[in-house]
């Protein structure tokens, strides 16, 4: 029979054991809850850590621009193709339609096996005419047979550059899409950055940009700078009649621009067409160094070429800069300038 003990009760050595570890784990808990956060960082840290995501947004955005254009530019082809195709396919039922009405007035006229009309025939002379309209008829059927297998063989060739096109232009829009999120994310990144600041600093800083973007947008001193033609001194009016409107990534005008946007629209006003990126705008025309610039010159900045603008003459120039600024003259050391290029 099972005796009913009672439990054994804790030591008070145990006891007091176990007491102190509660104490202290406690005790551990409540200063990692009231640990000092790690040290804030201050307005100017915020902005230098900002001013760097809107350049990597602005990096990512001449990709992101890339990849339109080369998505446009691919919808554009594949439906030339497509239209090819579809009247390629018409020709193609054409020739095999006359084909078919060749063979039925060969069938109505007699035709048979030239081996066994010899063999049964009593006349030669009588098979000798017989014989030449036959190979008429012949000669016409393998010229149509000759069209529809060309025929054929480009509409392969087509069909295949169109499926070849299509498989770009899905890889396309994917990088496109990545390109979107990318930007976007550097964008989000520095928002929750500009948001730990107090209410009074984001004022400031607000100020600070209301500031640059007001100063820079009046009239300033652009001295006697020749313009690099007549165009590019169009080019840099359509520039100046856009002061003021903001940068939007992905922009073209009119209502806003990025960098490339702002510059390809531009020279388009003046009746030129260049290319939407600032990668590509900068394998074009004539390559110039600084001492040699003119108004309406695009100037290129950074290692990567990914910001390009206006030359506007004394050292300033005009451009669309980054997210939350608006098209505005800069001076042009404020960047690392790379060439200009004269269009």
């Amino acid at each position: 029979m099972a005796s009913h003990r009672r439990p054994k009760q804790p030591s008070r050595t145990r006891v007091t054991v176990l007491t102190t570890a509660a104490a202290a784990a406690v005790a551990l808990s409540a200063n990692a809850a009231n640990a000092a956060p790690s040290e804030k960082l201050g307005k100017d840290e915020v902005k230098a850590k900002v001013d760097k995501l809107y350049e990597q947004a602005e990096q990512a955005t001449e990709k992101y621009n890339g990849a339109k254009e080369k998505q446009q530019k691919l919808q554009k082809e594949i439906s030339t193709i497509q239209d090819n195709v579809a009247r390629g396919q018409e020709e193609l039922n054409k020739l095999r339609d006359g084909l078919g009405s060749l063979a039925t007035a060969q069938y109505r006229s007699g035709g048979i096996d030239a081996s066994v009309q010899l063999f049964l025939s009593s006349d030669p002379d009588d098979y000798l005419d017989k014989a030449s309209t036959l190979d008429q008829l012949s000669s016409q059927q393998v010229g149509a047979l000759r069209k529809i297998q060309d025929k054929q063989r480009e509409l392969a060739q087509e069909r295949a550059e169109a499926t070849e096109k299509l498989k770009d232009l899905s890889a396309t829009r994917t990088e496109l899409g990545t390109k979107k999120k990318e930007v976007q994310g550097k964008l989000a990144e520095a928002q929750k950055l500009l948001n730990t600041l107090t209410a009074k600093e984001k004022q400031q800083l607000a100020e600070q940009q209301q500031r640059a973007n007001r100063s820079s947008t009046e009239r300033v001193d652009l001295g006697d700078a020749p313009p690099a033609s007549g165009r590019a001194s169009a080019a840099f009016s359509a520039a100046q009649s856009q002061l003021g409107k903001p940068y939007v990534y992905g922009a073209t005008g009119p209502s806003s621009f990025d960098c490339s946007g702002l510059t390809s629209w531009a020279y388009a006003q003046a009746g030129v067409s260049i290319p939407r990126t600032s990668e590509a705008q900068a394998t074009i025309g004539t390559r110039v160094g600084m001492n040699d610039l003119k108004v309406g010159d695009l100037v290129f900045f950074y290692g990567d070429l990914h910001h390009v603008g206006l030359y506007a003459g004394n050292g300033q120039v005009l451009h669309a800069p980054h997210t939350g600024a608006v098209v505005r003259y800069e001076a042009i050391g404020n960047m690392p300038f790379q060439f200009g290029v004269r269009v």
